[in-house]
């Protein structure tokens, strides 16, 4: 699918989108963060679940056995957050955790059927549409598409700690 058809969808499809490079650029972003919208409304829609915690799910059941730490670590939030994501998926009956190993302290998870027949039930891709698109880019566009929107958030004066708040929970 063309830009032009994203950006104006009234213009003819070999019509060039139209306002100053910022209008069409701050377009894109509306279409990406409305495709990412959409993809968690289907999830919940069809799941009932929300899009971390399907994601959080599909990890576990990849990794069967999986701690809080290297979940976190897979799904690049905090720790913090990952445990609050486990608590909801426990107490739905989505996810088991057992205390196993020498180290007591240490939880492991575990998928239970409920949990399967979500993910049964879930449209593609568990991650998300975003990280599933990201991740089908090549390195060169990667490393413009950071460097590019380092400078935008720069500009922003952003805070940097919320990229670890997941897309589904903003």
């Amino acid at each position: 699918m063309s830009s032009s058809s994203h950006s104006n969808p009234a213009a003819e499809p070999d019509t060039p989108p139209s306002g100053p490079p910022s209008t069409r650029v701050l377009r894109q972003f509306r279409v990406v963060f409305n495709a990412v919208k959409t993809h968690f409304r289907q999830v919940e829609r069809e799941a009932g679940v929300g899009g971390a915690q399907l994601w959080a799910l599909s990890v576990i059941d990849r990794r069967p056995g999986i701690g809080v730490t290297d979940l976190a670590r897979e799904l690049d939030i905090h720790q913090s957050t990952a445990s609050n994501l486990i608590k909801s998926l426990v107490e739905r009956g989505l996810v088991a955790t057992s205390r196993e190993g020498t180290d007591r302290r240490s939880v492991s998870l575990r998928i239970q059927p409920a949990g399967a027949d979500v993910l049964g039930s879930a449209p593609l891709p568990f991650a998300g549409v975003l990280p599933d698109a990201l991740s089908a880019l090549d390195a060169a566009t990667l490393s413009r598409l950071e460097h590019d929107l380092g400078k935008l958030i720069a500009l922003l004066e952003a805070d940097e700690a919320s990229g670890n708040v997941l897309l589904s929970q903003m």
